[in-house]
């Protein structure tokens, strides 16, 4: 069990990084009524609520004028998981379908990482796949074959 010390410096700790207290750690109870608190939580969701991944990747498909069938064909995706993508509004595909079918539709950087947040992803700067991506999206290659010979040449696994 933690010492009341080892407490006291937790609270001390979350309120000077955070400056956000919810709860008073000695109760049970939060400090800001329920109702309000569900009110606020309301009003944040709905002011910072964005697109899902297959409401922008269907919007930038109209945008570019490519049909769907095209997408998904370069991206090396199954039809079966496009239609999915398609039909279910919160579904999530991988971080590599997300890539491959940006690659596929040609999207610069911003693009692809406006999409790849969309889906919940990121690209990193300590992952050596994710810096391929960056790599390749810099210099403008969004052939499929040659970046997944750029991820094998560094042993990684390929799209």
């Amino acid at each position: 069990m933690l010492s009341e010390q080892i407490l006291k410096e937790l609270r001390d700790f979350v309120e000077a990084s955070r400056d956000v207290r919810l709860y008073d750690l000695h109760k049970e109870e939060p400090l800001i009524s329920d109702a309000m608190y569900a009110n606020e939580l309301e009003m944040f969701i709905e002011m910072h609520h964005s697109a899902s991944f297959s409401e922008r990747l269907f919007q930038h498909i109209d945008e570019l004028g490519l049909t769907d069938a095209s997408v998904y064909k370069t991206a090396g995706v199954d039809r079966k998981l496009f239609s999915k993508i398609r039909s279910i509004p919160d579904y999530k595909p991988s971080k590599r379908t997300v890539v491959a079918l940006c690659l596929s539709m040609k999207l610069a950087e911003e693009g692809t990482v406006d999409m790849l947040n969309a889906a919940g992803f990121s690209l990193s700067n300590n992952d050596r796949f994710d810096l391929v991506i960056q790599f390749c999206l810099e210099k403008e290659i969004y052939d499929i074959d040659e970046v997944n010979q750029a991820l094998y040449s560094l042993g990684l696994k390929p799209l």
